[in-house]
């Protein structure tokens, strides 16, 4: 990690020597002398990171560099900060300034001086070499070898190509389970029977739970199946709500734990129910009495499976107790070279076999640590590389005390500098938490991870990072949408204690009890802190030495939605980079103060109810790139001086139902994503237009709401949609509602979209025709189409002539009645030739779907599902699309599927 982050210091002064230097008066040659002297630490960095998990004098060392690491980049990014000010102030004409500051967005919080004093960051720097000469100094004491390690990270087979979907060797434990769960004589035991499955961390337990749970016997035997992870503490009501949640019963009315408990007997009451326990720790047993007693009330027959690594655990909560042994010997071998040989020749499989057998050997029969050397080398062909791991000291090394797994310890160490401070900062994350892709890129993005040197788009690097842990099994419980990509993954609790012991303590989770949380939390040596708010949503802390935070993530349990913030500390965050908030009811508006978080990268105010108004200091958060007010249904404006977040490349304002965008959006032209234009004002108003989309080059996702406003089609062609080649995403939303919807086909027309458009969305559209760009194949690269809630539209258009569509959605076209061949078009020889998934939801009126394949020509060969859903007078599907081998997935509310021709 120090490596990364000093890498980030040495771009930052790289490129600071490429911009005004002279901002900083007479530092010229202490930053030159400071880059030489860092460039000599980096060299032996890699070597010290190794070394600290067996010298302790080594680790001191390198959280001394860490922490003046750190200074620097706060000190660097200031004075990058004044540049960017001092460039948009002379960017921005005289009348735009004058209209700043009678709006009072130059706040009193920021006057005359820059952020920093240009005294104030000389001063500094000085201090600051001074101290790395002496880090320098001592490292000559070490005898370090001197070696950069790698920048970037290699390319792996991508994890779809190398999920492991059968489990090795637990067939006589599930059978063992399945047994207890299902057998005639546990059925006439009274009470509630409860099932242990006890071993060690990485052994499996969660693997043979998650056998058992989605077996499908197991899931015609229950009436309910409920799945929760406990993990510790033990904490009543964060059950109660999981429990309830997997129910699906709503309880986010409920407070006390009574009322929790209340409404789970009445979900379960008669029921026979099957209960997971993942991830026991607690042996306090009034706690497991108060749990059983609240489930005592499910019908005959209901069953509790809890996974522990405690026996003591296991023998206080069950009636039976299987003890989940290490993986037999072949099996670990088999399934290393399931994960390490994939890809490779037979020829390159024969000479690394026999090293490969011992390197299993080596997981002594724990599956996470055969996943996790399998996957290390699967990225290495070389056989010196397969012996270097065989033989690494690492093995030798008495980690286990230090609960590292040498397993994982050498996969990390194999890591690029830059993929190892993005792992470690997954350790911000409670255990068991589903962790957004998206999200985590762009927190990474927030930390400076992804800056690159070769102008690379970091959302593109910080997939490519992804993919790479998940290739290397640092991630699991994949997510995905139906193009087959991750949307979201957890990490194993083995690999979280692993992240969050390689962090020295720069990470902190704080979760609360049953009541408040009253913890006075001293953050001097934070650098990422998590809340957690589990039970009551009204909470206090106090917080002292914050000023060295970068990340404060407040998480509330299960969407429950925080009545009570303290925003009184906030003026100590000002090293901030990233800050969510979401969930938060107790927000009307955010204090002035900030406007001083000027290293502020990422904001998450998502699903903040009450929260009414941004303060117009947020225009001075020039380095912010994600705004995030999804949800936000009360908030009525963003700030006037929004143009002046040049660096913005998320804003996120869907679902704000009342929200106003200000002129200036257009000048945003690092934007990504902009998603919640609503369109809206009257000429000469200070609202944004489409015309503002024009500048906006950089966009890949785009949503547009409100477009029934528009009457002129000249209006919209100035959106210059068509020339947006970077855009792969669109949604058109033909919003309010007008009994005469003037000129909306001709809107229409003029918002065509470039023809390498990937992903659209049209809805709200009232005009019997579609526009000529939808009946003509003017979209060769759209992959995904959804149309919903077009009620004037009597037939659908040919989508079947597009080439690369995989997903149709189509919904509420209360005028369709017939489906045929329009719908497939004429012009190819195979209509709809890579369609995978079509689904069908609220056809009112349609009877009758023809699909013939005439002449030779083939309909549909790729489909895999047909989902048809409240389409009440259809009564056949097409026999074309019945008889196929192999069949495709059919979900259709009626009973029995008739044939047609």
């Amino acid at each position: 990690m120090a490596d990364a982050l000093l890498s980030i210091v040495l771009d930052r002064l790289a490129s600071l020597f490429q911009q005004e230097v002279s901002l900083v008066v007479g530092v010229e040659t202490e930053i030159q002398s400071l880059t030489d002297t860092l460039q000599v630490v980096r060299a032996v960095v890699a070597d010290a990171e190794k070394r600290q998990v067996k010298e302790e004098r080594v680790k001191v060392w390198l959280q001394r560099l860490k922490a003046i690491a750190y200074q620097m980049d706060d000190v660097l990014d200031e004075w990058s900060t004044s540049l960017l000010k001092s460039q948009i102030e002379r960017a921005e004409s005289p009348s735009m300034s004058k209209k700043r500051v009678s709006s009072s967005i130059l706040s009193t919080f920021i006057p005359l001086k820059r952020v920093a004093g240009r005294r104030d960051i000389a001063r500094r720097i000085e201090d600051i070499k001074q101290e790395v000469d002496d880090i320098a100094k001592h490292s000559n004491g070490f005898n370090f070898t001197s070696r950069l390690s790698n920048e970037e990270p290699q390319r792996l087979i991508t994890i779809s190509a190398v999920d492991i979907s059968e489990v090795c060797g637990r067939d006589k434990d599930r059978d063992t389970i399945l047994r207890q769960l299902l057998g005639k004589s546990c059925e006439q035991n009274l009470g509630l029977y409860t099932i242990s499955v006890v071993g060690m961390g990485g052994i499996g337990k969660t693997t043979l739970a998650q056998l058992v749970f989605h077996h499908d016997e197991v899931k015609a035997h229950f009436d309910k199946t409920i799945w929760v992870c406990v993990s510790d503490p033990f904490i009543p009501v964060r059950i109660f709500r999981a429990i309830l949640e997997a129910l699906h019963a709503p309880s986010s009315d409920l407070h006390d734990p009574e009322a929790l408990q209340q409404k789970i007997q009445e979900s379960i009451e008669g029921k026979k129910f099957f209960l997971v326990l993942d991830d026991v720790w607690t042996e306090d047993y009034e706690l497991w009495e108060q749990l059983k007693n609240c489930l005592n009330c499910g019908g005959g027959g209901s069953r509790i499976l809890v996974t522990t690594r405690s026996e003591s655990v296991a023998g206080m909560m069950s009636t039976y107790m299987h003890s989940l042994g290490s993986l037999p010997l072949e099996q670990c071998r088999a399934l290393f070279s399931q994960i390490a040989f994939c890809g490779k020749s037979t020829d390159k499989i024969e000479e690394l076999e026999e090293i490969g057998q011992k390197i299993a050997d080596k997981c002594k029969g724990l599956p996470l640590a055969v996943k996790a050397l399998g996957s290390l080398m699967r990225s290495k062909n070389n056989k010196q590389d397969w012996e270097n791991v065989l033989n690494s000291e690492m093995w030798e090394l008495n980690v286990f005390e230090k609960k590292l797994s040498p397993a994982l310890l050498l996969s990390y160490c194999d890591l690029p500098p830059p993929l190892k401070q993005c792992f470690s900062y997954c350790a911000v994350f409670p255990k068991d938490h589903s962790i957004k892709r998206d999200d985590l890129i762009k927190l990474w993005m927030a930390q400076s991870y992804l800056n690159s040197k070769v102008g690379r788009e970091m959302e593109t690097i910080g997939r490519e990072y992804f993919e790479n842990l998940a290739a290397r099994s640092f991630f699991q419980d994949f997510r995905k949408d139906l193009e087959g990509n991750i949307v979201s993954c957890k990490m194993h609790d083995l690999v979280h204690d692993f992240a969050q012991r390689l962090t020295n303590n720069e990470y902190l989770i704080v979760e609360d009890d049953c009541e408040n949380l009253k913890t006075n939390l001293s953050l001097q040596k934070v650098r990422h802190a998590t809340v957690i708010v589990h039970g009551s949503t009204r909470f206090s802390f106090s917080v002292n030495n914050g000023r060295n935070l970068r990340t404060l993530l407040v998480v509330s349990d299960n969407w429950r939605r925080i009545d009570s913030f303290p925003l009184d500390s906030f003026q100590q965050f000002k090293y901030l980079r990233a800050m969510d908030l979401r969930c938060n009811n107790s927000i009307v508006e955010l204090p002035r103060e900030v406007g001083e978080f000027i290293h502020l990268r990422y904001l998450n105010l998502s699903f903040c109810a009450r929260l009414e108004t941004l303060p117009e200091t947020i225009s001075e958060l020039c380095n912010l790139q994600t705004l995030d007010v999804r949800f936000c249904r009360e908030l009525r404006k963003l700030p006037q001086g929004i143009g002046s977040l040049i660096n913005l490349r998320h804003l996120q304002a869907q679902d704000c139902w009342h929200i106003v965008l200000p002129k200036g959006v257009g000048r945003l032209t690092s934007l990504r994503t902009l998603s919640g234009f609503i369109v809206g004002g009257e000429n000469g108003s200070d609202v944004c237009k489409l015309e503002e989309m024009r500048g906006l080059k950089e966009l890949r996702e785009l949503e547009i709401i409100g477009l029934s406003k528009v009457e002129d089609a000249g209006e919209a062609e100035k959106a210059e949609l068509k020339n947006k080649k970077q855009l792969y995403g669109l949604t058109l939303y033909f919003l309010p509602w007008r009994s005469q919807p003037i000129g909306m086909k001709e809107v229409a027309e003029a918002l065509q979209p470039h023809p390498d458009l990937k992903s659209l969305r049209i809805a709200y559209y009232r005009i019997e025709e579609w526009p000529r760009w939808m009946m003509e194949p003017s979209l060769p690269q759209l992959k995904q189409l959804c149309l919903s809630v077009c009620g004037r539209c009597r037939c659908l258009p040919p989508l079947g002539e597009l080439p690369l569509l995989e997903i149709l959605e189509i919904g509420f076209m209360e005028q369709v009645k017939y489906v045929g061949g329009e719908f497939l078009g004429s012009s190819s020889k195979i209509a709809f030739p890579r369609l995978k998934h079509l689904s069908f939801v609220a056809m009112s009126e349609w009877e009758d779907w023809v699909v013939k394949e005439e002449k030779g020509r083939k309909v549909m060969p790729c489909l895999l599902s047909l989902k048809i859903e409240r389409c009440p007078k259809l009564t056949a599907v097409p026999d074309l699309l019945l008889q196929r081998t192999p069949p495709i997935k059919i979900e259709w509310a009626k009973e029995e599927i008739g044939g047609s021709s």
